[in-house]
């Protein structure tokens, strides 16, 4: 194996054992119930504060709408967010988060908040800072592959 493939299995072994090593401890601090999915669907929708259609979200999340659809259902059904028709388009619906998915998300965030400024404070901030521009190049590479 030539030198390129050996470094590129390397960053891609690293990377998915740091993203399940993370999903691992952020679900552990997560409220009782919720999902580290939940939690990523109720941050997007409270960060952007703008409704959103269910295939709006699966193209953010680079899931299928099936995926999405059940993730959303179980939001719904815990009264985290409010599902409505388009009042445009009646064949389609739009998500928004509601009072409870706030409280849901900030309750989340409280749990996460020290582990992530743990990792953090135990890196150094300025390796953080220069890391994540290579991590969002990364990441734009495999969007414009995927």
């Amino acid at each position: 194996m030539d030198e390129n493939h050996s470094l590129a299995v390397s960053l891609f072994s690293e990377i998915l054992m740091a993203d399940q090593l993370a999903r691992a401890r952020l679900s552990k601090v997560l409220p009782k119930g919720m999902e580290l999915s939940h939690f990523s669907v109720l941050n997007h929708l409270g960060r952007a504060g703008l409704e959103r259609s269910p295939a709006q979200l699966a193209k953010a999340f680079h899931v299928t709408r099936g995926a999405m659809t059940n993730t959303l259902n179980k939001l719904e059904v815990a009264g985290y967010i409010h599902v409505r028709p388009d009042w445009d388009d009646a064949r389609r619906k739009m998500v928004a988060i509601s009072p409870a998915g706030k409280q849901a998300r900030d309750a989340a965030l409280a749990g996460i908040i020290p582990v992530i400024s743990e990792v953090v404070d135990e890196l150094g901030s300025d390796k953080v800072r220069a890391t994540l521009p290579i991590l969002r190049e990364l990441r734009g590479k495999l969007e414009d592959t995927g």
